[in-house]
């Protein structure tokens, strides 16, 4: 049986304002030790606002209405995350489960260099660290993510889309969390970044042994890289199992429809003979 790292049960979380908004309602997760969970669903349907919750990270007017958040630690206890506040809090973001933001390429500061935004990681995280070894660990991380250690001193600017999404979850790794969720990790990125950046996460949890949540609307990329799935809609989960299973015997009808809405590469051109449309027209999709 699976040793579970995180378990969210019947989580609500709502937007305070008028109208109040239901962005999550009533959501249950589990997340295992060293797995790779994909959270799949439509813009809109509550996956960051539900990954945020998990994260303490929620801002007004975002509000969590119910439910709890458990984080089972290597040593056997379990940590109350709804529970946590102040110094306790601090101490358990990036520290325990640790975050790659959508848009990652832009959250680096452009006016500092690279290595000043690691060292910050450890001025608040580990304050007795001597900058000797602040320095090897950020040249580690760098060489875990396969970029070069002399980029430290490059400035944001300096750095293609891929080093930059790859400096991020360097960050991510900086004090050797539990938990990794990454949000849409590879959004802007052209498909050949993409696919490297994919490699390399999956390299890295393989070496690593962290456990992810994998935020996306791309279904089939998550069937490919994910241990489990679980499909989001208007803030619920509609159906949760096995990459094989929601790709071999999908059950809901949104899920069929999430798989349905990617072109195969094999067979008959299908839209294009129906609808009359042409290559490039918006009746491609």
């Amino acid at each position: 049986m699976s040793e579970a790292v995180l378990t969210a049960r019947n989580v609500s979380i709502e937007y305070e304002v008028d109208p109040p908004v239901k962005a999550v309602r009533d959501v249950s997760l589990t997340l295992n030790r060293g797995e790779i969970l994909g959270l799949a669903g439509e813009s809109g349907c509550g996956k960051t606002t539900l990954a945020y919750g998990m994260n303490r990270l929620l801002k007004a007017p975002a509000l969590m209405t119910g439910g709890e958040i458990l984080f089972h630690d290597r040593d056997g206890s379990d940590i109350d995350v709804v529970g946590l506040d102040g110094e306790g809090l601090r101490a358990f973001r990036w520290d325990k489960i640790s975050m790659v933001f959508q848009g990652a390429m832009n959250s680096l500061n452009p006016v500092i260099p690279v290595r000043a935004q690691i060292f910050d990681i450890f001025d608040t995280h580990r304050p007795g660290m001597s900058r000797r070894d602040r320095q090897a660990r950020a040249e580690e991380l760098l060489t875990l993510v396969g970029v070069e250690p002399t980029r430290l001193t490059s400035f944001p600017h300096e750095l293609s889309g891929g080093m930059r999404q790859r400096m991020m979850i360097a960050m991510a790794l900086a004090l050797d969390p539990q938990v990794m969720i990454m949000d849409e990790p590879t959004t802007a990125l052209d498909v050949v970044v993409q696919r490297g950046i994919i490699r390399e996460i999956m390299r890295l949890r393989e070496r690593l042994g962290f456990a992810v949540i994998f935020i996306t609307h791309d279904l089939p990329m998550l069937i490919e890289i994910s241990d489990r799935i679980a499909v989001m809609l208007q803030g619920r989960i509609v159906e949760e199992g096995t990459a094989e299973e929601i790709y071999r015997n999908p059950q809901h009808d949104y899920t069929k429809k999430l798989l349905s809405s990617f072109p195969s590469l094999r067979g008959e051109r299908g839209d294009f003979v129906r609808t009359g449309a042409q290559p490039g027209t918006e009746a491609v999709r």
